[in-house]
């Protein structure tokens, strides 16, 4: 992207005594600095609110917002942070800025209880979306249009995104930036942020649960081995083994440590390494589909059309075309696979021919 090209508006819409802190500051994070150097586009980063002035956020400290709700109507990305006092009804004139606004194209993405407001203005109607665990029943109760699934990080409906509480904002917007800006942005923000890059438990397309770290040092163990084979045929009696334990054991134990499935887990691993693969190499999608597991190209891609609605090739020239316009270039020629990670093994027997990113550090 070129100093001449005009930066993507974001607007973060806030409320006096509304706004919640904490999504704010995500907000802020994400797309209120200059990281080009990462891929990302320039953002033109501000708040809106009806009447511009001093206001306070949910915890009191005050915020200058110079933006009325006129900025919606030039804005490419809306986010609504956590309405603080849920019940509160939106005024109509902020209910129709965001009705044109998403008429005229703009993604929006709601933060925790920011989807009462999306759901007041009749965006979510007949949607599947997220909210913070503690308001999904109120959310569903009061507008039964909208099925409310509590158990999620955050659903993509496509120019409306729903996240759930809190820590959840993060990741969010770290999938809004792999979505329309590639894995390896993504992970370079997340390295900046010093959070994890993708939380992924296999649900249903764009709809991921939590897959917090693992502390268990031998199921740690075990997965950094996985993680480092994905070209091999791996089974739960397998991995059973190498944590000393009958399959049903490890299944108990991995569901209750990582809150998935070992199965849900490794296609999230597969997957996640497909995606750096087709971004970061020129490896045929044939290649690339035997280097993560999934063995033949016709795998990969029923995987990547049923998980993240495009063809491999496809999301290849989506994020090609987006790192040739931010000055990045993808590799043209075989690297060796990393093998000087800690616990970094083999990957088949042909591994010359790719690299595959498969861990990002804490």
């Amino acid at each position: 992207m070129t100093e001449t090209t005009p930066p993507l508006v974001v607007s973060v819409v806030v409320a006096d005594g509304l706004v919640g802190s904490f999504g704010l500051g995500v907000c802020a994070e994400v797309f209120g600095y200059d990281r080009r150097h990462m891929g990302l586009p320039r953002f033109d980063f501000a708040l809106v609110t009806e009447a511009p002035g001093v206001l306070r956020t949910d915890t009191g400290i005050p915020i200058t917002v110079e933006h009325g709700l006129e900025r919606l109507a030039r804005s490419d990305i809306v986010s609504i942070t956590a309405w603080e006092v849920f019940d509160r009804v939106p005024s109509p004139a902020l209910l129709d800025a965001l009705r044109a606004a998403h008429a005229r194209g703009a993604t929006i993405v709601s933060h925790c209880t920011g989807a009462f407001v999306l759901a007041e203005a009749g965006l979510l109607d007949g949607m599947r979306v997220t909210t913070h665990w503690k308001y999904a029943g109120e959310l569903a109760a009061r507008f039964p249009a909208v099925t409310v699934d509590p158990s999620v990080l955050y659903v993509d409906n496509g120019r409306t995104i729903t996240g759930a509480g809190t820590a959840a904002g993060v990741d969010t917007l770290l999938h809004l930036v792999r979505r329309e800006w590639g894995a390896a942005a993504a992970n370079a923000l997340a390295r900046e942020m010093v959070v994890p890059p993708h939380r992924d438990g296999g649900q249903a397309q764009f709809i991921d649960a939590p897959v917090p770290a693992c502390e268990d040092d031998l199921l740690g163990a075990v997965l950094d081995w996985a993680a480092a084979h994905l070209a091999e045929e791996i089974s739960v009696d397998m991995l059973a083994r190498r944590a000393l334990m009958s399959p049903r054991s490890f299944a108990r134990r991995f569901k209750a440590t990582t809150g998935t499935t070992p199965h849900a887990w490794l296609l999230g691993q597969r997957l996640a390494a497909a995606e750096a693969l087709l971004e970061e190499t020129d490896a045929p999608v044939e290649e690339v589909a035997r280097l993560v597991g999934f063995g033949t190209a016709a795998g990969l891609r029923e995987q990547f059309a049923r998980r993240r609605g495009v063809s491999p090739r496809a999301y290849r020239q989506t994020f090609r075309a987006a790192a040739s316009s931010n000055g990045l270039a993808a590799r043209t020629a075989p690297v060796q696979l990393d093998r000087h990670r800690p616990r970094t093994g083999r990957m088949g027997s042909r591994e010359a021919l790719v690299e595959a990113q498969f861990g990002q550090p804490a």
